[in-house]
């Protein structure tokens, strides 16, 4: 047991300062070591799910031998042979899954004392130094082993005023997958309802005095919860991050893929389906509403004097990796110099405009677009005296942030047909634009994607339809966001209908079924944007966006 990590964990909990670790599943122990070799202040083993055996164990254990990290066990059931052993060969402590009575906690706890505080055996091995060290180990083991339950089921969270009072625990983990399930939302664990019940978990634990953790889904996931005060923050499961990386890899160069249930590429994986399916797979039902917002109705910020930007997608609207909004500039207003930690979409909706890139100067007209990458400078002025500017923006983040940058750039201006610089900015010129077919009586143009723009995140372009236009029932691996800059449109999500215009703007969540039609006499238009770097969709039976029928108004959504 590695008393002095506990410490400092113990150290930094009591100063409510985050302890960061990582979930490792996987058998070779240098996982553990480059967590150790990085800092991170825990590591759960898992040997719950999963292929591990008791030698890659121990193994992971020896890997933070005199180091600053600590190394639970999560054992596969409450079971005391299963406490003992964990602790035997030297873990710190044990993580107990699907805990939901304060007697199953007092049992856990018991297993992992020694007498006569508990029922732990005295075993000759790694833990007591194979017998050598037996009262020093024994004196300092009920003091400093971890018991963490994990919470993961209803009952558990029923009972959870009772669980949080037993004496000798002090971390809990939350288990939303399990959790998700127990609630009747297998698969959805940020579904609105079980994303409330883990943050009452997480407020009762802290209540109490207590500390409370949970893994996170990715970056932008762990600052979230960093926000919602969970203290005992999982980085990552060490598959996922090794997941994350190739797919990261592999965007950069422009090749996209995702890894699916068969083990077959992304690539192959579409010749098994390519007929419109009837119901939408299980692994991409949708855990969140669409939601409509009229122009004017979003997140409104000042951005500099005479900008305003009215955020019609985003955070508010539990979007994941995408926002969208309009920006209005006043006559002669500008916006100074700064950049993004993702990339950007602009589009000029109305008015003239100047968006100055690095020094390099474009005059935008209606309909031109620019695309920026993440960090690129960039500036934006309304050059009319008289007439206000209009733009829709997008942004590969659901919270948007900008930093002001210095400017010392040498100005060029720019040809109006140039296509931006190589590797930086993309220019889209509506006038010049490359058209293609993307429904019935629909054609589009595609501003941005991994494959025009490699390690981009999101992808999105324009959209007319024609009268009658209309797109095929189908769902998104990915959120989306669709602004209807021109014309009425009929938006049918799940059989609702919404009719939207006038820049009112739809999310549409991962695996929602919707279509767009336009039932005037008009022309109508969109910008889409996508949560994804590749501008793919899935048909669906034209019964899987009409087995609800339900006509909503624009005046009755917000």
């Amino acid at each position: 047991m590695n008393t002095p990590a506990i410490r400092k964990l113990r150290e930094k909990l009591e100063a409510n300062q985050p302890v960061y670790g990582l979930w490792v599943t996987l058998e070779s122990a240098s996982i553990s070591e480059i967590a150790v070799g990085l800092g991170l202040d825990w590591v759960v083993v898992d040997a719950e799910h999963g292929h591990l055996d008791w030698r890659d164990i121990v193994a992971h254990i020896r890997s933070a031998v005199r180091s600053d990290t600590v190394v639970l066990v999560r054992i596969a059931e409450l079971n005391a042979a299963l406490v003992k052993r964990s602790l035997d060969i030297g873990a710190d402590g044990i993580v107990i899954p699907a805990i939901e009575t304060a007697q199953q906690l007092q049992e856990a706890v018991s297993f992992s004392r020694y007498p006569p505080d508990g029922k732990r055996g005295i075993g000759a091995e790694r833990s007591t130094c194979w017998g050598s060290c037996l009262s020093e180990s024994v004196n300092e083991a009920n003091d400093h082993v971890l018991v963490v339950p994990l919470i993961e089921s209803v009952q558990g969270r029923d009972n959870l005023d009772q669980i949080v009072k037993v004496p000798g625990v002090e971390l809990f983990f939350v288990g939303p997958a399990d959790l998700s399930a127990s609630a009747g939302y297998a698969g959805q664990w940020e579904n609105e309802d079980v994303a409330a019940q883990v943050l009452a978990i997480k407020d009762t634990v802290r209540a109490e005095g207590k500390h409370c953790g949970i893994v996170s889904t990715g970056e932008r996931d762990l600052s979230r919860r960093l926000e919602q005060g969970f203290h005992l923050l999982g980085i990552a499961m060490d598959s996922g991050l090794i997941i994350r990386g190739i797919e990261s890899a592999l965007s950069a160069v422009g090749r996209e893929t995702r890894i699916h249930p068969t083990l077959v590429p992304e690539q192959d994986q579409a010749v098994l389906s390519d007929k419109p399916l009837d119901i939408v797979p299980p692994q991409m039902r949708p855990d969140r509403p669409e939601v409509i917002n009229l122009a004017g109705s979003g997140q409104w910020v000042d951005l500099a004097e005479g900008v305003q930007y009215d955020g019609l997608v985003g955070e508010s609207c539990g979007t994941r990796d995408l926002s969208s909004g309009i920006v209005t500039f006043t006559p002669n207003a500008h916006l100074p110099y700064h950049k993004h930690p993702q990339s950007e979409s602009i589009t000029l909706l109305e008015g003239k405009a100047i968006v100055e890139v690095e020094g390099r100067r474009y005059i935008l007209g209606a309909l031109d677009n620019i695309v920026l990458p993440r960090g690129l400078a960039h500036q934006v002025s309304n050059i009319s005296t008289s007439k206000k500017a209009v733009f829709h923006t997008a942004i590969a983040s659901e919270a948007p942030t900008r930093t002001p940058v210095e400017t010392n750039f040498s100005r060029q201006d720019m040809s109006e047909l140039f296509p931006g610089k190589p590797g930086a900015e993309r220019l889209n010129w509506h006038q010049s634009a490359q058209w293609y077919e993307g429904g019935d009586r629909a054609n589009f143009i595609d501003y941005f994607n991994g494959r025009l723009m490699p390690g981009i995140e999101m992808s999105g372009g324009y959209g007319l339809f024609e009268p009658g236009g209309r797109l095929p029932c189908h769902i998104h691996d990915f959120d989306e966001s669709i602004c209807i800059i021109q014309g009425t449109a009929t938006c049918v999500v799940d059989g609702r209908q919404y009719t939207m215009g006038n820049n009112a703007t739809a999310f549409q969540p991962r695996g929602k079924c919707h279509y767009f039609i336009n039932n005037t006499n008009e022309t109508m238009a969109m910008i889409w944007v996508y949560a994804g770097p590749l501008p793919e969709r899935i048909e669906m039976c034209e019964s899987a966006c009409t087995t609800i029928r339900k006509r909503v108004r624009c005046e009755n959504v917000r």
